[in-house]
């Protein structure tokens, strides 16, 4: 019986293709800087940098004169050599709102364009570094700035609300969503208690296959961000949630093949994916918090916080949430607790009473 392949190692498979096909629509030097990226970088990492480049040389083909009569497979090394810092501005001031090959208008916030310059100053880099080009246009133009902003999560209040409302809202439905939601309501709250007491990423929630869970221990085999393993626990709370949903509606699905180990399943009886669960997240949580933005990864905002506020551990935090870097944890959860700054709010008198 041939082994089953599982999630990670499907999502890896897909990846390499996309980025393969990708690779054909770059000129052809480009695939000595991917080749050389792959020990230290994922495969998601480097389908999206191809794809960032790719739209750098779209810019260089729709903006630049010397370029205009190219194809893409005519581009050489000494091609971004020829390029100076005020085009590097060019292309990033482009960045900002631009029209893919597909004719879709794009935005890039601070988050998106610094991401799609970094990418490109990793590829001039390693040409630059292996001697390839001589000179470096992207050394010379300032990265964009990013600006701190404030953490979006969920009080202790209103995890408990959520929660509640997950359980009980089933009350004020009626027709086809009552019934949609009689059907995945033991699901939904399983996700979401886990989420809330884990911290764990979407990616890693949807590739939990049943054999990944282990009651005896209160722990999850989880497959981080780079691919490594690592056992996350979990409070009896958690457990509760999985083993109801577990035992009963997991128990009598019948999945389609290939689909038989997968943890949480959706109504068509696959896998959920990324997509599914954030939707299923705001769906909810716009009914509880409409005036906050809550996404699965807010979820584990909040619990980074809580763990935190708790433990004031910031080391732990790091590593039950997969941080390579502690400093990424610092920056958000190690700033100014929001208690102190509300109580900042009622430390000046403006008039006497």
């Amino acid at each position: 019986m041939a082994k089953q392949i599982t999630y990670h190692e499907q999502t890896n498979i897909d990846y390499t293709l996309r980025l393969r096909e990708i690779l054909k629509t770059l000129p052809p030097f480009a695939r000595d800087y991917f080749r050389a990226m792959e020990p230290t970088s994922s495969i998601r990492t480097r389908m999206n940098y191809a794809y960032d480049i790719r739209v750098f040389f779209h810019f260089l083909m729709e903006n630049n004169p010397i370029f205009s009569s190219y194809t893409i497979d005519q581009f050489t090394l000494h091609d971004l050599e020829r390029l100076e810092p005020i085009d590097i501005e060019e292309y990033m001031e482009y960045l900002k709102v631009y029209k893919s090959e597909d004719e879709e208008l794009r935005y890039n916030g601070e988050k998106g364009l610094a991401r799609k310059m970094s990418a490109l100053r990793s590829f001039y880099g390693y040409y630059y570094k292996h001697q390839s080009i001589s000179r470096n246009p992207t050394l010379l133009v300032d990265m964009p700035k990013m600006h701190d902003k404030a953490i979006i999560r969920l009080e202790t209040d209103e995890v408990a609300m959520l929660l509640d409302f997950v359980e009980h809202c089933g009350n004020t439905l009626t027709g086809q969503a009552k019934v949609y939601y009689e059907k995945t309501k033991k699901r939904d709250l399983a996700i979401l208690t886990l989420l809330l007491g884990t911290g764990i990423r979407v990616s890693e929630c949807v590739g939990l296959d049943l054999n990944d869970v282990d009651f005896k221990n209160n722990g999850i085999k989880v497959t981080r961000k780079g691919g490594n393993e690592m056992i996350v626990y979990f409070s009896d709370e958690v457990a509760d949630a999985l083993i109801e949903y577990i035992e009963t509606d997991r128990k009598f699905i019948q999945p389609l093949s290939g689909h038989e180990n997968a943890l949480f399943l959706s109504t068509q009886k696959r896998r959920m994916g990324v997509q599914a669960v954030e939707n299923m997240v705001k769906k909810y949580a716009r009914q509880v918090t409409p005036n906050k933005k809550i996404t699965p990864h807010k979820l584990r905002s909040t619990y980074g916080t809580s763990l935190y506020k708790e433990t004031g551990d910031i080391y732990l935090v790091a590593d039950v949430l997969g941080h390579k870097d502690v400093n990424t944890t610092k920056k958000h959860y190690a700033a100014i607790d929001e208690n102190r700054r509300r109580q900042a709010a009622s430390a000046v008198k403006l008039r006497e009473p």
